[in-house]
């Protein structure tokens, strides 16, 4: 268990509780794993290959808990699908297959494979299938496994399995997750206080999407004042012609009174608003924070730049030296003009839940590339 703080008034929120596992794993050294309950998950997204190796609390008939002990992403971009995207997948797929395996001492049952929806989507969308299938195929024959299954994962089951493997039992039935990916966004809640029920909630704008639809608008001004103008117009008709809707439409307001966003924004968002929190896995923030955030971006990114933000941290209150290298990563993944996209988008979902009479928590989490994997995991195992 750890403490959850808000930027403004760095009090301890025991009430909400998440799963603890930390971003730093990424790096950890490889080690032997000599146990029988410890598995791994590999996962090919649309942006790379994700394993994360989870340790099991198994108990009779139950899903039991599970902690994370490793997680690795391989950067391939799968959905270009093009054939040197398609044979990075597949090097990554059967490297870090051989990580858990030889390395780790993982059994091969006890290693998971899978393929995510946004893959599947694209895959769709773009007819091309067959390169979903040409990989696992040719996966099955690197490894000499031709009865392995690599499940590919639906919408649907993955936003239901994100929400078991990053929110917490204690508060499972009153939070409402959503992730904010690249092209779309996801998420739902159980409304009915078991998990097999599943309210699914859709967009279909992500940070990405957001950021590609105002820059088309452009035209020849390409200037920040004339981005952050065609911006607020894709924002507006987003809120207006799809988020109001989809969030009325999933009922989520009455039934959830903490609202979770995951994904490369909310990693984004929380490393950059509350970099004093870098070892929080989940960080609280309220409307007005993530509003003040996207103002002062606009008008002064430097002000979120890895030298500014060390030079006014705390002193010896925190790692200056991890900070820095955190707020690099985020702003090597997003520049300027993708953070006011993502954070915009991010504060037009916020805006539907900050009631006058009623306003709900908000959380960011850091890590939650890894939950659906491993929720995936932990229900798979014994089966």
């Amino acid at each position: 268990m750890f403490a959850i703080y808000t930027k403004r008034f760095s009090i301890i929120a025991v009430a909400f509780v998440f799963c603890s596992f930390a971003l730093k794993a990424q790096n950890s050294i490889i080690k032997k794993f000599e146990t029988g309950n410890v598995y791994a998950g590999i996962e090919v997204g649309s942006k790379g290959v994700k394993m994360s190796v989870l340790e099991l609390d198994k108990k009779a008939g139950e899903d039991g808990e599970f902690k994370i002990l490793k997680d690795t992403t391989i950067n391939t971009d799968f959905i270009s699908f093009t054939q040197p995207t398609y044979q990075a997948t597949l090097a990554a797929l059967n490297k870090l297959y051989e990580i858990a395996v030889t390395r780790n001492n993982i059994p091969a049952a006890n290693v998971f494979t899978a393929i995510s929806s946004g893959v599947n989507i694209q895959a769709q969308k773009e007819d091309k299938k067959s390169w979903i299938d040409q990989l696992i195929n040719a996966f099955k024959q690197s490894n000499n496994q031709p009865d392995r299954t690599v499940a590919v994962i639906d919408v649907m089951e993955e936003a239901r399995l994100s929400h078991l493997g990053i929110v917490p039992e204690a508060r499972r039935y009153n939070t409402f997750l959503i992730d904010i990916g690249s092209g779309n966004t996801k998420g739902g809640y159980f409304p009915y206080g078991n998990t097999k029920d599943f309210r699914l909630f859709q967009l279909n704008w992500g940070t990405k999407s957001t950021f590609n639809a105002a820059d088309k608008m452009l035209g020849d001004d390409k200037g920040l004042e004339n981005f952050n103008s065609q911006l607020n117009r894709v924002l507006a008709g987003a809120e207006n012609n799809e988020i109001v809707y989809a969030v009325n439409a999933s009922g989520a307001f009455p039934k959830s009174d903490n609202i979770a966003f995951s994904g490369g924004i909310a990693w984004a968002v929380a490393n950059l608003i509350a970099p004093e929190l870098n070892d929080n896995a989940v960080v609280g923030v309220t409307y007005d924070e993530v509003l003040e955030f996207s103002e002062k971006l606009a008008k002064n990114p430097s002000l979120y730049s890895d030298y500014y933000i060390v030079k006014t941290l705390p002193e010896n209150t925190v790692d200056a030296e991890k900070v820095g290298r955190d707020v690099k990563q985020v702003n090597k993944v997003f520049d300027q003009r993708a953070l006011l996209a993502g954070a915009g988008l991010l504060l037009k979902i916020m805006r539907q839940f900050d009631g006058v009479v009623e306003r709900k928590k908000f959380y960011l989490v850091k890590n939650g590339a890894v939950g659906w994997i491993s929720a995936y995991v932990n229900q798979h195992t014994g089966k």
